[in-house]
């Protein structure tokens, strides 16, 4: 894969910035390390603060697994344009037919997963996380977890970096949530940085032209365009933009 930050791609992000160009993140492992326990995830000092000053320069919007108000709490005051929740689904195919699936789905996992170790189910309304990352025996706890879940009528499972998510089938997915708001916010182009599998969903979108998908770490199966080392290179790549768009602003007024 090809690294999104290597000079020989500045020209790429170069067109991108002078674009009507939305800027789309996925949260934990994107903007957020990813961390042992998911209730601590939170975006480190120097990227809050550029990604404030990011979106004032850019529509940038975030689309995660989680729910719409834990992601909601994390990115208060940054200025995005919205955020997208249950792997695309939520805010606008959240309804309580799908919270009532979910519901029963629980139930059925709570009893049938009890007696594993180190697994915990992460309730999101409108899906499930079922996560092994605490299970000292993680093949066993997966191949527990993905027995259980081919019981599960009308899902759809994801799998992640230990953990294994549940959504409704035929729900929106990330890919459809980033059109989406690419169009509601009369964007021309859009730039998505993801780092699971669920973000194959947007990096399988075929928009020659018109998106760029960059993977926080390579992966040779992947379907991203480009990626990024670590986590860690989130910053530069949201200082390479603002540097741009500001750069390009100035080039604008000199011009007239």
């Amino acid at each position: 894969m090809r690294h999104i930050l290597a000079e020989a791609q500045r020209e790429v992000l170069t067109q991108l910035s002078w674009s009507d160009l939305l800027v789309a993140f996925d949260f934990d492992g994107t903007l957020a390390p990813i961390v042992p326990d998911p209730e601590r995830a939170e975006l480190l000092p120097g990227t809050r603060r550029r990604l404030r000053e990011l979106a004032g320069l850019y529509p940038c919007v975030v689309i995660s697994g989680r729910s719409v108000r834990d992601v909601e709490r994390r990115v208060h005051g940054l200025g995005l344009r919205a955020v997208i929740g249950n792997h695309g689904l939520e805010p606008w195919r959240a309804t309580h037919d799908l919270e009532l699936v979910v519901q029963r789905w629980r139930a059925f996992l709570e009893r049938t997963l009890a007696e594993l170790p180190g697994v915990e189910l992460e309730d999101k309304t409108y899906s499930i996380a079922v996560h092994y990352r605490r299970s000292r025996q993680k093949k066993r706890a997966r191949a527990a977890i993905q027995s259980a879940l081919s019981e599960l009528s009308g899902a759809r499972v994801i799998g992640g970096k230990q953990v294994i998510n549940v959504v409704p089938a035929g729900a929106p997915h990330k890919g459809m949530a980033l059109e989406r708001e690419r169009d509601r916010l009369g964007c021309d182009t859009a730039l998505f940085v993801g780092d699971d599998e669920t973000d194959e969903d947007v990096f399988a979108l075929e928009d020659p032209g018109r998106l760029l998908t960059v993977r926080v770490g390579p992966l040779r199966s992947s379907q991203a365009s480009y990626c990024l080392h670590s986590q860690a290179e989130i910053d530069e790549l949201m200082d390479r933009l603002i540097d741009l768009r500001r750069h390009g602003v100035k080039q604008r007024r000199v011009a007239r």
